[in-house]
C-alpha cells in the first residue's frame, strides 16, 4: 500500500511512530493528484506551501493530533491563504481575510491543508468540473463533489464537505467513500458560506469508519479521538422505507434489502420501518425559503451571474407562501416526534444513500431524495461504500442515528462495516 492509499487512522499511526513523514505522505498525495487530476478534476486550488506545512510539523517534537495528515477543504469554506470561490464565477479570485473555524481547528490539530476541492455553485444543484473517479462520464454527486471524488480516488485520506440536503452522503455513495454527516450543530460553521442555516451541517469524507473519530476530534479541538465502542450485543436495525422508497432503482432496493438480510444473519435484529412521510418535501420547502433569504442581497448585486437553476431555487423560495412554510415546519416537528418513537425500538435505520449508481452526465449531481428527511431532522448519518450496482459502481448503505447519539451510530456503523 502506497502512502496516498492509507486511511486516516493508519496514516496517523505511522506518522506518530515516524515510520512515515508528513512530507513523504504529502508528496505521495501530490503525485497521485498529478497523475489523476486531468481525469477527475477534483481540485479548485492546491496549496503551494503544502510540503512546507508538512516539514514544519515533522520538525516539531510535540506534534499535534493529526501529525501532518493532509486534508482537503471544500471551496465553500473560507481559507485565508487560498482563494475561496463558493463555486461561483462571482467570487473568482476571492481571498477571505481569515480561515473558517473548521480550518483553524484542523491547522491547530496538525493537519496539512492540501488545497481547495471543487464545490457546486453555492453548494446547490449545478454540477462543476469534477468527474466521478470510477467513471468520468458520470457525476461525482454534489455539492461536495471534489472532496468526495478526491477521497474516493485515493488522492488524500480526508476532506471536508457540507450538507444541506444530501451533499455529503450522496457524493460519498457515488464516489465510494465513507461520508459522515454528524448531528446538526456538531461542528462550528463560522466561515462556511450558508445556504439554509437551519439545515447546513459540516461533514467530511474518509476511507473507513475508524477514521471518523480522528477528524471529528480535530474539528472539535479534542486532544485524542473518541474510541468507537464494541457493541455489547448486535444492533436493532430498522430497514426504513420512507415515502421515497419507490424512487430508488429496483437494483438499489434489492441491494439494501439483501444487506439487511445479511446483517440479520450476522445477529442483528432487523425490522421493517415505514414512516417519516412528507419530510423530503418539507425539507425542500425550508431549504428554498432560507436560501432565498440568505441570497437576497446577492441577487440584487449579481442576479445575472447566477445560474438559471440556482436562480430558480431562490425564486421558488421567494414565492413560497408563509402558510406553506409553516406547514413544512410542522411536518418537521411531527417527524422529530416520530423519530423519538421509532428509536424506542431500534438503534439505527438502514436506507439507501442514493437512488442508485452515479448517473451519466455532469450537469446534475443526482437526487438527494434519501437524504432530505434526515438533514431536516438533524440526525447523524453515515454512508458506507459496501454495495455495488449493476455497472460495478459503488452505492452507499446509509445508516441513520438518533440526534446527539453519534457515538452509537459510529459503533453500529463499525459493526456493519466489518460484516459487509
Amino acid at each position: 500500500m502506497t502512502a496516498h492509499d492509507l486511511p486516516v487512522a493508519r496514516a496517523v499511526e505511522l506518522l506518530d511512530r515516524r515510520e512515515l513523514s508528513a512530507q513523504a505522505l504529502v508528496r505521495d498525495c501530490l503525485a497521485r493528484i498529478d497523475e489523476r487530476e486531468p481525469q477527475v478534476q477534483a481540485w479548485q486550488a492546491l496549496a503551494p506551501d503544502a510540503v512546507e506545512q508538512a516539514r514544519r510539523i515533522d520538525a516539531r517534537a510535540d506534534r499535534p493530533l493529526l501529525r501532518g495528515l493532509p486534508v482537503g477543504i471544500k471551496d465553500l469554506i473560507d481559507t485565508a491563504h487560498l482563494p475561496t470561490t463558493y463555486g461561483s464565477p462571482i467570487y473568482e479570485g476571492h481571498q477571505p481575510k481569515a480561515d473558517a473555524a473548521c480550518v483553524r481547528a484542523l491547522r491547530a490539530a496538525g493537519a496539512v491543508i492540501l488545497g481547495k476541492t471543487v464545490t457546486t455553485e453555492f453548494a446547490a444543484y449545478v454540477g462543476g468540473k469534477t468527474r466521478n473517479p470510477h467513471d468520468p462520464s458520470r457525476t461525482p454527486g454534489g455539492s461536495s463533489s471534489g472532496s468526495a471524488a478526491a477521497v474516493g480516488d485515493r488522492m488524500l485520506p480526508a476532506a471536508l464537505g457540507s450538507q444541506t440536503a444530501g451533499s455529503v452522503i450522496r457524493p460519498a455513495s457515488f464516489c465510494g467513500a465513507v461520508g459522515y454527516k454528524p448531528t446538526f450543530g456538531a461542528f462550528d460553521l463560522q466561515g462556511v458560506h450558508p445556504l439554509a442555516p437551519s439545515l447546513d451541517t459540516l461533514g467530511f469524507f474518509v476511507r473507513q469508519v475508524a477514521d471518523v473519530p480522528w477528524i471529528a476530534a480535530a474539528l472539535s479541538g479534542g486532544a485524542r479521538p473518541a474510541a468507537i465502542v464494541e457493541l455489547a450485543r448486535p444492533p436493532r436495525l430498522g430497514l426504513c422505507r420512507t415515502d421515497q422508497w419507490a424512487r430508488a432503482e429496483r437494483t438499489t432496493q434489492r441491494l439494501v434489502e439483501d444487506a439487511a438480510v445479511r446483517l440479520g444473519s450476522a445477529g442483528a435484529e432487523v425490522r421493517d420501518i415505514e414512516a417519516f412521510a412528507g419530510l423530503a418535501a418539507a425539507q425542500a420547502i425550508v431549504m428554498a425559503v432560507e436560501a432565498a433569504q440568505v441570497f437576497r442581497e446577492e441577487r440584487q448585486r449579481n442576479d445575472a451571474r447566477l445560474s438559471p437553476t440556482f436562480r430558480a431555487l431562490l425564486e421558488e423560495g421567494e414565492r413560497c407562501a408563509p402558510e406553506r412554510l409553516r406547514e413544512a415546519r410542522e411536518v418537521a416537528e411531527r417527524g422529530r416526534r416520530e423519530l423519538d418513537d421509532v428509536f424506542g425500538s431500534v438503534d439505527a435505520l438502514l436506507t439507501p444513500a442514493a437512488l442508485g449508481e452515479a448517473p451519466i452526465g455532469l450537469q446534475s449531481t443526482g437526487d438527494p431524495a434519501f437524504c432530505r428527511a434526515w438533514t431536516l431532522l438533524g440526525c447523524p448519518c453515515i454512508s458506507l461504500p459496501v454495495l455495488k450496482g449493476p455497472a460495478g459502481l459503488p452505492i452507499g448503505l446509509q445508516i441513520v442515528g438518533m440526534r446527539n447519539d453519534d457515538a452509537r451510530l459510529l459503533a453500529i456503523a463499525s459493526w456493519i462495516e466489518k460484516r459487509l
